[in-house]
């Protein structure tokens, strides 16, 4: 079998970029989450779905469950928090990311606080029930925020979802 590998000359190696290695990360991630707001959908439910990684590893995942489960807190973000939490032995998640496709609520917002998570990353923004738009001191205040991650994959998962429901 022929070896197709090329050695590039170091005068045309682009130089590294962080803010575009973290965007390619991200959207590894929010890809990830959009498979679990698919596995929500499959169930009958909201599609929405959640990561948390550590380390460059994923600790927790999770989607919606409302309908599953009858509890209107079974949301994909306490799903994936749970989880973590569970994965790695402690209720706070300083070191971690959040990964996912809907903007969280007030609730899911304040649980992500309490967590202390470092970093939140969402997809779609959720102009009527968004934390940003209700509460937006909900979260830790070192945690930082990216969103519009994958945005029009994560709305339009949503948008096709309502529509077949009206």
């Amino acid at each position: 079998m022929e070896d197709n590998i090329t050695a590039i000359p170091e005068s045309q190696v682009p130089p590294h970029n962080p803010v575009s290695d973290t965007n390619q990360i991200d959207i590894r991630y929010m890809t990830l989450a959009l498979q679990e707001a698919n596995k929500a959908l499959q169930e009958g439910e909201i599609p929405v779905g959640c990561i948390i990684v550590s380390d460059g590893h994923i600790v927790g995942r999770g989607h919606n469950l409302t309908e599953t489960l009858q509890d209107v807190t079974a949301h994909a973000e306490m799903q994936a928090l749970t989880a973590a939490a569970q994965t790695l032995g402690g209720k706070y998640l300083n070191d971690c990311t959040v990964y996912v496709t809907l903007e969280p609520c007030v609730m899911c917002a304040g649980a992500i606080g309490w967590a202390q998570v470092k970093r939140l990353v969402y997809g779609a923004p959720d102009p009527k029930r968004g934390f940003t738009h209700l509460a937006p001191n909900a979260l830790h205040p070192k945690c930082l925020i990216q969103h519009g991650i994958l945005q029009d994959e994560c709305a339009q998962l949503l948008k096709n979802f309502f529509q077949t429901r009206r």
